[in-house]
């Protein structure tokens, strides 16, 4: 593997949550330029090594998101207040994609899932809860 395509997966490695490319690429320094990063990101994730979702934030707008793709297909929860990430953990739809799949006839090879809404302490501070109606 090249020192870009190392030090971008560890970056991923090392984070908690995931990252936007332009997070990788300041995490790095200047070990390699953007568009490096951006290569490095397609290769790992082609190769299974890291995975990615598209979020948009009212925020910071519609960004792609990388994890590494070494602990398994993840879920996560978005923070509308701060913008963090929560892990939820291993994917747990298996049971629902089968039965889609037998239903329906179709044959799922992928799937990606994010939920957004208010982490724990934003919603301690928050005065008003969330409309219900916005729910999916």
């Amino acid at each position: 593997m090249t020192r870009a395509r190392s030090l971008v997966l560890e970056a991923l490695e090392r984070s908690a949550e995931p990252l936007s490319a332009a997070a990788v690429f300041s995490g790095i320094g200047e070990a390699c330029d953007q568009a490096t990063v951006y290569r490095a990101l397609s290769y790992l994730e082609a190769k299974g090594r890291a995975e990615s979702f598209v979020l948009h934030c009212d925020e910071h707008g519609t960004e792609r998101y990388y994890s590494a793709g070494s602990a398994g297909h993840r879920h996560w929860f978005h923070c509308v207040a701060c913008h963090r990430f929560v892990d939820l953990g291993a994917c747990r739809l298996g049971g629902l994609v089968a039965e889609l799949e037998r239903e329906r006839g179709v044959r799922v090879t992928g799937h990606a899932l994010y939920l957004s809404g208010l982490c724990t302490d934003c919603a301690a501070s928050q005065p008003v809860a969330l409309e219900t109606a916005d729910r999916v």
